[in-house]
Protein backbone atom coordinates (compact mmCIF):
# COMPACT_ATOMS: atom_id res chain seq x y z
CA UNK A 1 0.00 0.00 0.00
CA UNK A 2 1.27 3.49 -0.78
CA UNK A 3 0.35 6.02 1.49
CA UNK A 4 -0.71 9.31 -0.21
CA UNK A 5 -2.96 10.79 2.25
CA UNK A 6 -3.19 10.06 5.96
CA UNK A 7 -7.04 9.08 4.87
CA UNK A 8 -5.96 7.56 1.51
CA UNK A 9 -4.20 4.89 0.48
CA UNK A 10 -3.69 3.38 -2.62
CA UNK A 11 -2.79 -0.93 -3.57
CA UNK A 12 -0.10 -1.08 -5.69
CA UNK A 13 -1.42 -3.55 -7.94
CA UNK A 14 -3.95 -0.82 -9.35
CA UNK A 15 -0.42 0.86 -10.80
CA UNK A 16 0.56 -0.26 -14.20
CA UNK A 17 3.88 0.50 -15.52
CA UNK A 18 5.62 0.02 -18.96
CA UNK A 19 8.76 0.43 -20.25
CA UNK A 20 9.13 2.44 -23.63
CA UNK A 21 12.49 3.97 -25.51
CA UNK A 22 12.74 7.65 -24.11
CA UNK A 23 13.92 10.47 -26.67
CA UNK A 24 15.67 12.92 -24.52
CA UNK A 25 19.53 12.70 -22.63
CA UNK A 26 21.48 8.98 -22.64
CA UNK A 27 23.33 9.30 -26.25
CA UNK A 28 24.15 6.19 -27.82
CA UNK A 29 22.75 3.87 -24.31
CA UNK A 30 19.21 5.93 -25.21
CA UNK A 31 18.62 3.61 -28.22
CA UNK A 32 19.93 0.13 -26.62
CA UNK A 33 17.57 0.92 -22.89
CA UNK A 34 13.93 1.27 -22.61
CA UNK A 35 14.34 3.91 -19.61
CA UNK A 36 11.08 5.48 -20.18
CA UNK A 37 8.07 4.97 -18.06
CA UNK A 38 4.74 4.42 -18.91
CA UNK A 39 2.45 4.37 -15.56
CA UNK A 40 -1.25 4.01 -15.98
CA UNK A 41 -3.89 4.62 -13.03
CA UNK A 42 -7.23 3.70 -13.21
CA UNK A 43 -9.22 6.71 -11.21
CA UNK A 44 -12.63 5.38 -12.35
CA UNK A 45 -12.67 1.82 -11.05
CA UNK A 46 -10.32 1.87 -8.22
CA UNK A 47 -11.08 0.62 -5.06
CA UNK A 48 -9.03 2.91 -2.98
CA UNK A 49 -10.48 6.34 -3.95
CA UNK A 50 -13.54 8.14 -2.59
CA UNK A 51 -15.84 8.67 -5.42
CA UNK A 52 -15.28 12.65 -5.01
CA UNK A 53 -11.52 12.51 -5.24
CA UNK A 54 -11.57 10.18 -8.47
CA UNK A 55 -13.68 12.69 -10.01
CA UNK A 56 -11.71 15.63 -9.06
CA UNK A 57 -8.82 13.73 -10.02
CA UNK A 58 -10.16 12.88 -13.34
CA UNK A 59 -10.79 16.52 -13.58
CA UNK A 60 -7.71 17.40 -12.75
CA UNK A 61 -5.63 14.98 -15.46
CA UNK A 62 -7.14 16.42 -18.43
CA UNK A 63 -5.59 15.35 -21.53
CA UNK A 64 -3.36 12.54 -19.30
CA UNK A 65 -7.12 10.89 -19.23
CA UNK A 66 -8.67 8.13 -21.42
CA UNK A 67 -11.97 7.78 -22.10
CA UNK A 68 -11.94 4.69 -19.96
CA UNK A 69 -10.84 6.94 -17.12
CA UNK A 70 -7.20 5.77 -17.13
CA UNK A 71 -4.81 8.36 -16.22
CA UNK A 72 -1.69 8.04 -18.08
CA UNK A 73 1.64 9.80 -16.90
CA UNK A 74 4.84 9.34 -18.99
CA UNK A 75 8.32 10.15 -16.96
CA UNK A 76 11.45 10.06 -19.36
CA UNK A 77 13.59 13.61 -18.53
CA UNK A 78 15.68 11.16 -16.34
CA UNK A 79 18.42 9.13 -17.68
CA UNK A 80 17.74 5.87 -15.57
CA UNK A 81 14.56 3.96 -15.16
CA UNK A 82 14.72 3.94 -11.29
CA UNK A 83 14.75 7.85 -10.84
CA UNK A 84 11.75 8.30 -14.18
CA UNK A 85 9.61 5.93 -12.33
CA UNK A 86 10.08 7.58 -8.73
CA UNK A 87 9.35 10.97 -10.91
CA UNK A 88 5.92 9.16 -12.24
CA UNK A 89 4.93 7.50 -9.29
CA UNK A 90 5.40 11.18 -7.81
CA UNK A 91 3.20 12.89 -9.97
CA UNK A 92 0.83 10.70 -9.41
CA UNK A 93 0.58 10.93 -5.95
CA UNK A 94 0.63 14.94 -5.87
CA UNK A 95 -2.20 14.56 -8.32
CA UNK A 96 -4.33 12.34 -5.81
CA UNK A 97 -2.85 15.11 -3.38
CA UNK A 98 -4.34 17.92 -5.15
CA UNK A 99 -7.22 16.29 -6.02
CA UNK A 100 -8.55 14.84 -2.35
CA UNK A 101 -8.41 18.92 -0.85
CA UNK A 102 -12.53 19.22 -1.03
CA UNK A 103 -12.72 22.79 -2.31
CA UNK A 104 -14.57 25.60 -0.27
CA UNK A 105 -17.76 26.49 -1.68
CA UNK A 106 -18.21 30.23 -2.27
CA UNK A 107 -20.54 31.80 -0.19
CA UNK A 108 -22.27 34.99 -2.22
CA UNK A 109 -21.94 38.04 -0.50
CA UNK A 110 -23.67 41.72 -0.67
CA UNK A 111 -21.53 45.22 -1.37
CA UNK A 112 -21.75 47.39 2.26
CA UNK A 113 -23.71 50.47 1.85
CA UNK A 114 -20.68 52.69 2.70
CA UNK A 115 -19.60 50.73 -0.53
CA UNK A 116 -22.70 51.39 -2.42
CA UNK A 117 -22.14 55.22 -1.36
CA UNK A 118 -18.69 55.75 -2.09
CA UNK A 119 -19.44 54.03 -5.73
CA UNK A 120 -22.12 56.07 -6.84
CA UNK A 121 -19.85 59.30 -5.16
CA UNK A 122 -17.02 58.91 -7.12
CA UNK A 123 -19.47 58.24 -10.44
CA UNK A 124 -20.94 61.84 -9.53
CA UNK A 125 -17.42 63.31 -9.30
CA UNK A 126 -16.29 61.62 -12.58
CA UNK A 127 -19.24 62.55 -14.27
CA UNK A 128 -18.68 66.35 -12.98
CA UNK A 129 -15.31 66.22 -14.84
CA UNK A 130 -16.76 64.75 -17.66
CA UNK A 131 -19.11 67.23 -18.14
CA UNK A 132 -17.14 70.33 -17.33
CA UNK A 133 -14.66 69.26 -20.70
CA UNK A 134 -17.70 69.62 -22.94
CA UNK A 135 -17.79 72.77 -25.18
CA UNK A 136 -20.34 75.97 -22.92
CA UNK A 137 -23.62 75.87 -24.31
CA UNK A 138 -25.62 78.33 -25.84
CA UNK A 139 -27.72 80.57 -23.17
Amino acid sequence: MIQVTPSIAIDESEIEESFVRASGPGGQHVNKVSSAVQLKFDARHSKSLPDDVAVRLMKLAGSRLTLDGVIVIVAQAQRSQKRNREEALERLLEMIRTAAIRPEKRRPTKPTKASKERRLEAKVRRSSIKSARSKPGMD
